[in-house]
């Protein structure tokens, strides 16, 4: 009771300071989704092959307050995670057994990403802010972007160009960051839940606002597709390791797109809803046929080539963040019941 009455106490001070922002810039709103679910844990028989299982190997709480987001770094030892609690906590994941805890944020994680090709670490805020962490290194941030000028929601490494990340805020705009200088380095419109920059190859940004994924040209930050069909607010977006395929995620709805020459922006899958209440997506990291959605207290495995799913019972709460490592083939989950979980 204690926890939910200081949640409570959170969620009516940022009201109070943001009272003139949106829906977007409220705590409350951002960490309520998990009402209720009708949906019991029994689902129909997921085929992929004999050898195929996914069982929790590993858990931990993991904050006194509601996680949000996790990641796994690139060669798979760390996960980072952060919540309601203003703090990032890295984890090894052979253990579960917490390596720091970063505490340079005024207010909720809403997001947490390490860089895929050197040992570094960025977090953003409801503090309008972006910190870059060195992850050897820890003791204070290496960087502090200022600029938005409301909540930040998500961002991103480039996954080639060391120096790049990008941020997003819940005004819709979005921010290319120097990270060897420190400064902003370009400024435009259209996202607001989610960015994250296609892996491997790094030519497009994928940015989620409202019901709607752009696809935008990292060079030219010309949109190249508008991805249309979610009836409902976008929460979560991610790629497939090949940077092919574009999962994105509302609360009634999954789809798959393809971003591959000769059908790009075609949604070649669509998982309507079944009566769990989606939220978070990761393409599973050792097959490819499947992805990994997180909804109230349950993950749902999608075998999308034929179209089959399983449901496991998972979590207390809303599972509101997933990450996998190719490296480890595991899977990370992040709830609001204040739990990390590992799956293989």
């Amino acid at each position: 009771m204690k926890d939910v009455v200081t949640e409570l106490e959170t969620a009516l001070e940022y009201q109070q300071e943001d009272k003139d922002r949106s829906l977007d810039d409220n705590v409350e709103s951002f960490v309520s989704h998990d009402d209720t679910n009708p949906r019991d844990p029994i689902g129909r028989y997921i085929h992929v092959n004999k050898e195929f299982t996914f069982t929790e190997v590993n858990s931990v709480r993991a904050s006194a307050s509601k996680v949000v987001c996790c990641h796994f770094s690139s060669d798979g030892k760390l996960l980072a995670s952060g919540g309601l609690d203003k703090k990032v906590v890295l984890w090894y994941t052979d253990s579960l057994k917490p390596k720091t805890t970063l505490e340079e944020h005024s207010s909720l994680i809403t997001d947490v990403r390490f860089s895929p090709s050197i040992p570094l670490l960025a977090t953003s805020s409801f503090d309008k802010t972006v910190r870059v962490w060195d992850a050897d290194n820890h003791g204070y941030s290496l960087r502090t972007f200022l600029g938005h000028s409301a909540s930040v929601m998500s961002l991103d490494f480039h996954p080639n160009k060391d120096d790049l990340i990008c941020s997003c805020d819940g005004d819709g705009e979005i921010r290319y960051w120097s990270i060897n200088n420190g400064r902003c380095v370009r400024i435009f419109k259209s996202g607001a839940a989610q960015v994250r920059f296609q892996p491997c190859h790094g030519r497009f940004l994928a940015a989620a606002a409202s019901n709607i994924v752009s696809i935008f040209d990292v060079e030219t930050q010309i949109c190249r597709h508008l991805l249309q069909g979610h009836t409902k607010p976008i929460y979560s977006v991610c790629w497939d390791p090949t940077g092919e395929y574009l999962a994105s995620v509302s609360e009634d709805s999954v789809r798959v797109w393809s971003l591959m020459a000769g059908n790009e922006g075609e949604c070649i899958h669509d998982l309507s809803f079944n009566g769990d209440k989606f939220h978070s997506c990761v393409f599973h990291p050792s097959y490819a046929s499947i992805l990994v959605i997180g909804c109230y207290q349950h993950l749902e495995l999608w075998n999308m080539s034929e179209n089959k799913t399983m449901t496991m019972s998972a979590h207390e709460g809303l599972i509101a963040g997933l990450a996998a490592s190719t490296i480890t083939g595991l899977v990370a989950s992040a709830s609001h019941d204040k739990i990390v979980k590992l799956w293989k």
